[in-house]
């Protein structure tokens, strides 16, 4: 397996497909590279090069007791750009890996990096406090801890349903969410290590990303579903909009947070992202 060697000793596993200039995929909580397959193929397919990373403590990466923190991924990856030596960036960040972008650029700058996609992702900040009441609150957050603790093979597959907005009797009439999906969901998260799982919740949720999102000096797309049940469209890309310099915001009616991986958002969302890669 290809894979790069942190300053700690951790292996960082990733794809790397095609030729050309470099698309960047960074997972979400509680994924790894797998979920990007579908765009990587298609970036690749368009000539670009498309490299996606196992977040430590994911997939096939190294699951470290340290470093489970935003800090620490956001410099895995940029020791993983470094070994790489890669040049005029766009990065494509799912979910809590928008945090990790936020600080990556909060910590290493933009001086590789020409464009950035924001797809479901957590900043500014997913926690309700008096100045952010569109967030979830501390109890939501609590909950998901004591979940994973107590059964974590029966919470993921019970999370799966919120991931892709399904579960309900008037959710996805046309079937668009198989049994397979929710499995690879499932199968994807046991992947995870459980110091890993519960240390994302309070990294993603907890942390204020907002002058980190000022440091954004590039050309950004946020791409979010107005029927995500995981993270708030109202607290975090519609505000996180007003705050990047250069930002553009696409809500796709309907969709959930897993939204690039479901045929009909996942083809919208591919489409999307060769449209921006071109401009």
């Amino acid at each position: 397996m290809a894979s790069v060697t942190m300053h700690d000793g951790a292996e960082i596993y990733y794809k790397d497909w095609g030729i050309g200039a470099p698309v960047v995929f960074l997972h979400g909580w509680p994924l790894d590279a797998d979920a990007w397959d579908d765009q990587l193929v298609a970036v690749a397919e368009a000539g670009y090069r498309g490299i996606a990373p196992d977040r430590r403590g994911h997939g096939r990466s190294t699951q470290t007791w340290h470093g489970n923190d935003m800090d620490t991924w956001a410099d895995d990856l940029a020791q993983l750009v470094e070994a790489l030596d890669l040049h005029d960036i766009t990065f494509v960040a799912h979910s809590m890996a928008g945090g990790e972008l936020a600080r990556y650029i909060g910590r290493h700058g933009t001086a590789r990096v020409v464009r950035a996609v924001l797809l479901g992702a957590v900043p500014p900040l997913m926690l309700r406090t008096e100045t952010n009441p569109e967030g979830l609150p501390i109890d939501a957050l609590d909950a998901v801890r004591q979940g994973l603790r107590a059964d974590r093979a029966e919470f993921w597959r019970t999370l799966a349903d919120r991931f892709f907005s399904t579960g309900g009797e008037d959710d996805d009439p046309e079937g668009r969410v198989s049994q397979g999906l929710k499995d690879a969901f499932w199968f994807m998260a046991m992947h995870q290590s459980l110091k890993a799982a519960v240390a994302c919740v309070g990294e993603y949720a907890e942390t204020d990303f907002t002058e980190e999102l000022r440091r954004f000096d590039i050309p950004t797309l946020l791409v979010h579903g107005d029927d995500d049940r995981m993270v708030p469209l109202a607290a975090t890309a519609e505000k996180a909009v007003g705050i990047i310099p250069d930002a553009t915001l696409k809500i796709y009616p309907g969709a959930s947070h897993g939204l690039a991986l479901v045929p009909g958002t996942k083809e919208r969302f591919t489409e999307d992202l060769l449209a921006f890669l071109r401009g």
